[in-house]
């Protein structure tokens, strides 16, 4: 698993780490059932404080992404991810809102913010088509 953390970052590292793992299973580098490294392996390579990683952990159970217990570590979720329910919906729209303002700003017409967006989902799904 390939996580790249910047230190000099505004995000914080543990959303950093979030983010990365999720990223890692929705371009299915990450499988179901896998287990993830240990926290205090994970913040030795990282050079972070394994309070970091933990929180980062905790964070991924909470929003369904991860099941964590004492015989097998971290495992990525065996049975289902989270479903995109009305609460992700809003929470995605609230995180859009600002980017899409700030690219509206800047003169990106609609057909463009989708285009941008298009090429991420295909840089994360390369052999799924979108839209649907």
């Amino acid at each position: 698993m390939m996580l790249d953390i910047d230190l000099q970052s505004e995000t914080p590292i543990y959303t950093q780490l979030v983010n990365g793992i999720i990223e890692g299973i929705a371009r299915g580098e990450l499988q179901p059932s896998e287990a993830l490294p240990s926290v205090r392996s994970l913040a030795a390579d990282l050079g972070i404080n394994l309070h970091t990683v933990n929180k980062a952990y905790h964070l991924l159970k909470q929003d369904g992404y991860v099941q964590i217990n004492r015989k097998q570590g971290v495992v990525i979720e065996p049975d289902a991810f989270p479903p995109a329910d009305a609460a992700f919906k809003e929470r995605l729209a609230k995180q859009l809102r600002p980017l899409l303002a700030d690219a509206i700003c800047r003169g990106m017409s609609k057909a463009e913010l989708e285009a941008a967006c298009a090429a991420v989902f295909d840089e994360l799904r390369p052999n799924e088509q979108g839209g649907g």
